[in-house]
């Protein structure tokens, strides 16, 4: 059964990929209605994707937007290294990750006017905040960096062995529950976990040094 799964979704996965190369060369050519293609295909990955992120509809359908807007200015750059559906992830996740960036700071800001205004009122003068630089470890940029990879290469992966890493792994599920969601039982749930990691430690050979998806505790 399960080498039956693996071939249908490798043929699968070959027949987006023959998709997704007529799309890209017909969006590379200026076809309007390539972009209709790509919005009616992608859209509702990409916004289930940016929600997942922003945590907030309004946020999550103008991430969606522009994620769209950029595909299409920067299609004629794409090379083709990686997937389409890839490609697009990243682009979804940095655009979501700019605009959290951007709402931070604007909070940021609000507070600081808050905190300030206080204390001029109070008669005080408001203390100049130091920003402590020392707190934005290398580390920490290396594991939001990999946090990305780890997702886009997740995508790569045929969804048998995908959902058993993500559940296990990134979710943190138990061997019996997982396999009690997936209806499956235990040896062929770690069968395909075995594979799926295996698949996923091979797309991620620049982050073989030990970090691990969340920080450790103290």
């Amino acid at each position: 059964m399960d080498r039956t799964q693996d071939r249908d979704s490798r043929d699968a996965r070959l027949r987006r990929g023959r998709e997704d190369g007529q799309l890209i060369a017909r969006l590379q050519s200026g076809d309007e209605e390539a972009v209709k293609e790509l919005a009616a295909r992608y859209s509702h990955r990409i916004f289930q994707m940016a929600l997942r992120h922003m945590r907030n509809r309004q946020d999550a359908e103008e991430v969606t937007q522009d994620v769209l807007l950029k595909v299409c200015r920067k299609i004629g750059r794409f090379r083709g290294d990686a997937a389409l559906s890839s490609w697009i992830y990243r682009i979804t996740f940095n655009t979501a990750m700019s605009r959290l960036r951007g709402h931070r700071a604007e909070r940021a800001a609000d507070q600081e006017r808050d905190r300030t205004q206080a204390a001029r009122r109070a008669g005080e003068r408001p203390a100049l905040q130091q920003i402590d630089w020392s707190r934005m470890p290398d580390e920490e940029l290396l594991r939001s960096q990999m946090r990305e990879e780890v997702a886009a290469a997740l995508a790569e992966i045929p969804e048998i062995y995908r959902v058993p890493v993500v559940l296990r792994d990134i979710e943190g599920l138990s061997t019996e529950e997982a396999s009690t969601r997936l209806n499956l039982k235990d040896q062929t749930l770690k069968s395909r976990l075995h594979r799926g990691r295996l698949l996923l430690r091979g797309r991620l050979q620049m982050f073989s040094d030990g970090l691990t998806l969340h920080q450790q505790a103290a």
